[in-house]
């Protein structure tokens, strides 16, 4: 007989309790903490091991790796929470700050479609294939098309012209509606930007990816979040999870430790010679600092800073000896007429990205499964009752279900796990303010690179600013900052004082 899927609660149901007590034997005092785990975090802590200095990585959830993490479900199911797509970039960062054996995992993928009512492509995503594209299917000039290319070649982060996306798109593609939603959907599913977003925080990315196509991790993120733990240990990196860390210790304009809660709820001060903080931008100021450190203008800046949008995931999973044909590994699909930059984080949208996770993603194992990805607003979430926040996640996973069956009939009776996420869910696992899956928007970038000049010792690395989101900019945003706290730790050393 056919079993029916489970549908999982998935989002309010706890973390996993503790085990131990997570700071016994820490050290008193540490060159560098590093509070949470993400791959800017876990990138910074690698880089400044390998350099020899005391490093103490913490982390409040029982995985490392922040949003670049998966769990596990009965009926032997694995689900990967981000999207499985970023630069070719990613292979030499790997190389470089990681290892050769992270770097050689790194793989294309072998398909990108986008279905929607304006077009429906296949691409490899490609400089070349791209290119292909925009001359061919959608009558572009190749001039035109090398000139935007060169355009934002020369954009950098240092210069903003004020441009916004949408008039970068309408300054080389005018009255191209069909254009500016190639250009830009898989772009805003990647870090959540939009058409208003300053054309700075789009072109950076978009060049990136406009290289060599986009890649993978052969393995699942488990394998590249256990690769990259077994390198920090190597670096003599200290690994703490399940470790809440309640604030930044500040005395006299400089950061000098943490203070931090065990599993019995009890208080321990951890002193530093500075501390990073991989923790939302918002996060690190407001909470774990505190406004009392700050100059009244840093902060009345900072007020205006906005946190970036959140997500909404559908998971599902087929269920062993099932089998799903090749068709693409990323699909980029829609109902909606027109593009609508605002609509992708539409809480009854009609645009979604299916990740298609193949056996190939496993190298080993003959499972499948499928997560579907929207953009989301918190304010869409926050305040439901149970019975509405449960009803509506039941929506969302019906809505994702036919979705899904425009391209895939008859997939419900293969498959036998079914569960949602939503912005309440991020906020929940990873403490994101608002359960922000990019961080804050683009203006934030200027105070998460400066902090250091607000208060003595204290950095911040993580998704701000739009362009610094993903795997690749988290992880080039931790060497950033690492290049920064070595020198303030040298500094320390041939200080007379």
């Amino acid at each position: 007989m056919e079993s029916k899927p489970t549908y999982h609660r998935g989002s309010r149901d706890g973390k996993a309790p503790f085990k131990g007590d997570p700071l016994d034997g820490i050290k008193p005092y540490y060159d560098l903490i590093v509070i949470g785990s993400g791959l800017a975090g876990m990138t910074a802590a690698n880089v400044l091991g390998r350099a020899g200095f005391s490093v103490l990585l913490t982390e409040q959830h029982y995985n490392f790796g922040g949003m670049a993490t998966w769990f596990k479900r009965k009926g032997g199911h694995i689900f990967d929470i981000s999207l499985h797509g970023f630069p070719f970039g990613m292979k030499k960062t790997c190389r470089k700050y990681w290892s050769q054996a992270i770097a050689d995992r790194i793989v294309p993928l072998e398909s990108i479609t986008f279905k929607n009512p304006q077009f429906e492509l296949e691409t490899s995503f490609t400089k070349e294939d791209f290119t292909h594209h925009l001359v061919q299917t959608f009558g572009q000039k190749r001039s035109k098309v090398e000139d935007f290319y060169q355009a934002l070649r020369a954009m950098n982060f240092f210069d903003d012209s004020g441009e916004t996306t949408g008039e970068l798109f309408e300054r080389f593609f005018p009255g191209r509606n069909d254009v500016h939603r190639l250009l830009m959907e898989p772009i805003s599913y990647a870090n959540g930007s939009s058409l208003a977003d300053p054309a700075i925080s789009y072109g950076i990315v978009f060049s990136n990816f406009m290289n060599k196509g986009v890649y993978t991790y052969s393995g699942g993120t488990d394998h590249f979040i256990g690769q990259c733990k077994r390198e920090l240990k190597k670096s003599g990196v200290e690994l703490r999870n399940r470790v809440q860390v309640a604030r930044i210790l500040v005395q006299g304009g400089r950061a000098h430790g943490i203070e931090a809660i065990d599993s019995q709820g009890q208080r321990h001060t951890i002193e530093a010679g500075c501390v990073l903080s991989n923790a939302n931008l918002k996060t690190t100021i407001e909470r774990l600092v505190g406004p009392q450190h700050f100059r009244p203008d840093y902060l009345e800046g900072f007020s205006k800073v906005r946190l970036n949008n959140s997500s909404t995931q559908v998971y599902m999973g087929l269920r062993a000896g099932e089998e799903l044909p090749f068709t693409t590994d990323l699909q980029f699909t829609s109902t909606r007429e027109r593009f609508d930059s605002p609509s992708l984080c539409d809480k009854h949208g009609e645009s979604r990205t299916f990740s298609y996770y193949y056996p190939k993603t496993r190298p080993g194992s003959d499972r499948y499964t499928i997560v579907s990805s929207m953009n989301a607003n918190w304010a869409d979430w926050t305040g439901l009752s149970d019975a509405e926040y449960e009803a509506d996640k039941q929506r969302l996973i019906e809505d994702t279900l036919c979705c899904l069956e425009r391209s895939h009939p008859g997939i419900r009776s293969k498959l036998d796990h079914i569960e949602a996420a939503t912005p309440r869910t991020f906020e929940f696992y990873t403490q994101h303010a608002q359960g922000s899956s990019f961080g804050t928007k683009f203006e934030g970038l200027a105070y998460s690179m400066n902090l250091s000049e607000e208060i003595e010792g204290l950095y911040h690395a993580g998704s701000v600013g739009i362009i610094m989101s993903g795997w690749l900019g988290a992880a080039n945003y931790g060497v950033i900052t690492a290049n920064k706290v070595d020198a303030f730790l040298h500094s320390l050393v041939n200080s007379p004082a």
